[in-house]
């Protein structure tokens, strides 16, 4: 009795390996995730794919997936899951931005782009607002609707944000 090895978990001592649980089989036999649904930082990718990746990646991909990143640190919604009739807080880059009057009325008008989508911003009564401007970073708060096909937000709440740089 005292010579027999005592076994430790799931017969250890019997050469057999530990059992693992139903969960840890499943991921580990899937393998990676799915491109982009990864969150930043924990890319599975090796140093080599991640690097070929970058060099044959267009410009605009690499800008849309650096403007997704920032969304988790944004805490904003990504446009392209906004619907209509509902508040959303977004954040992106202002593209374009032009003065554009709506009946009768100046309106100031910003196209923001987050790497998914992009939503209309329309500051009715508004000839100009200092800082919006193209190439800033913007998160903007606000009821989100639908306009001859294209998302629109009136007189959102704003904030400018730094851009990488500063």
């Amino acid at each position: 009795m005292g010579s027999e090895p005592r076994e430790g978990r799931s017969g250890e001592a019997r050469g057999e390996r530990p059992k693992q649980n139903v969960q840890d089989q499943g991921s580990q036999s899937q393998g990676a995730q799915k491109p982009g649904t990864e969150k930043p930082g924990t890319e599975k990718q090796g140093g080599l794919r991640a690097l070929l990746r970058r060099l044959t990646a267009g410009q605009s991909e690499l800008e849309a997936e650096e403007l997704r990143e920032d969304l988790d640190r944004e805490d904003a919604t990504p446009i392209v899951s906004c619907g209509g009739r509902r508040r959303f807080r977004v954040a992106g880059t202002l593209r374009t931005v032009t003065l554009r009057p709506r009946g009768g009325a100046p309106a100031l008008e910003a196209e923001l782009y987050d790497g998914s989508d992009v939503i209309d911003l329309v500051w009715l009564g508004r000839r100009k607002i200092v800082g919006i401007e193209p190439g800033r970073v913007v998160r903007a708060e606000g009821l989100v609707s639908l306009q001859d096909g294209r998302k629109v937000m009136f007189n959102p709440r704003y904030e400018l944000r730094p851009t990488g740089g500063q």
